[in-house]
């Protein structure tokens, strides 16, 4: 992603407003093994847009799964395609097959550190613990947690999945920092001072990630924390999170789930943090991620904290992965969209296009 504001983008402290959250319908129950189902709305056509989304030759090329939730209810799924394998012919795509979360994965650390700050064993304003800036005169020793929610920590990180010369976010993921992720992205010297910049990384969200395990504890009771206080309460009985050698969850790619478990996710959000009369996240948790703090240069697009959010009406959010993966939340229609396949990147407007196009046809409805 960029770096610099350009004089013409929008500012997010002008979208301070937010659509407020739907309550779960009072006839509808939260999904337990199954999901409770329904009908897409009579006025609502999604088979255009879902045959053009399946479409193998199409705009969005390989789309694995559509899920969409309405009003609670499961209205719409569909599977298609053959996901790659190193060896062997491709395996198929159906309701049971976990697939890569790539940055969504991001979004699922925010609800943690949720958790956590509302513990008290994190606090969002107070200079990030991490160990390597701890020195007398480190400039980064100012970077607060709220900071790097928000991708606005200054560090020098570049996000390029191109240049294998100078990208930081390869080397980490698959170079030389892929044993303790956090320790090579908290490494990095700072480019500017914390706050005044947005800059999306990767190695922002593993730093995170590596300051959960040091309250958690690495490996296993980060991996137990995960599932007894996110996954068990949602029912995301598939859902994999993968950790480096030094233990820490690599949040800022890998969860494996199905499309189902993903639209738990998006319900939970969409919910504001309540799971059937339970409250997994603190009050206002939700509202935090996605309050508009900074604008995307290279697309005008709003960042909260940890998630995407948009100036529409329909006052949508999302968790977005590499290749097209996408939890649409929108509370205005009371929907959540899961969106899995893998797209280039050159066609990501033509993806942004489709999940626009989507959400009209349900406001049309």
């Amino acid at each position: 992603m960029g770096h610099d504001d350009a004089v013409n983008l929008p500012d997010p402290s002008d979208h301070q407003t937010l659509v407020p959250l739907p309550a779960q319908p009072s006839d509808t129950p939260y999904p337990g093994a199954a999901w409770p189902t329904g009908d897409v709305p009579a006025t609502v056509s999604l088979d255009a847009l879902m045959e053009r989304a399946f479409d193998p030759e199409g705009p969005l090329h390989d789309t694995y799964a559509v899920v969409v939730i309405h009003q609670g209810r499961l209205v719409y799924e569909r599977y298609d395609g053959l996901l790659p394998q190193w060896e062997g012919p491709g395996k198929p795509v159906d309701v049971s097959t976990p697939l890569l979360s790539w940055s969504m994965a991001k979004s699922m650390l925010h609800a943690v550190v949720g958790m956590l700050v509302a513990e008290g064993r994190l606090a969002l304003d107070a200079p990030a613990p991490v160990a390597a800036w701890s020195q007398p005169g480190d400039p980064r020793g100012r970077i607060t947690l709220a900071d790097l929610l928000a991708m606005r920590d200054g560090l020098d990180f570049l996000e390029d999945y191109e240049d294998f010369e100078r990208s930081d976010v390869l080397a980490m993921l698959f170079g030389g920092g892929q044993g303790d992720m956090a320790a090579y992205a908290a490494g990095r010297p700072p480019a500017v001072a914390p706050g005044i910049r947005f800059s999306y990384s990767s190695g922002t969200s593993n730093i995170i990630s590596g300051i959960v395990a040091s309250r958690l504890g690495p490996g296993d009771p980060y991996r137990e924390f995960l599932t007894r206080r996110l996954f068990v309460p949602l029912g995301m009985t598939s859902a994999d999170p993968r950790f480096d050698d030094a233990g820490t969850w690599m949040a800022s790619s890998y969860v494996y789930a199905t499309a189902r478990d993903y639209a738990r996710f998006g319900l939970l959000y969409l919910r504001d943090g309540v799971w059937d009369g339970q409250r997994l996240l603190p009050e206002g948790w939700v509202d935090q991620g996605r309050r508009p703090r900074s604008v995307d240069p290279d697309d005008g697009t709003f960042y909260g904290s940890h998630f995407w959010t948009a100036s529409d009406r329909y006052g949508t959010f999302w968790a977005a992965g590499h290749e097209g993966q996408y939890i649409d939340i929108c509370p205005a229609l009371d929907l959540v969209v899961v969106r899995l396949g893998k797209t280039d990147a050159d066609r990501s407007e033509l993806v942004r296009a489709w999940r626009s196009e989507v959400l009209d046809a349900f406001a049309r409805g």
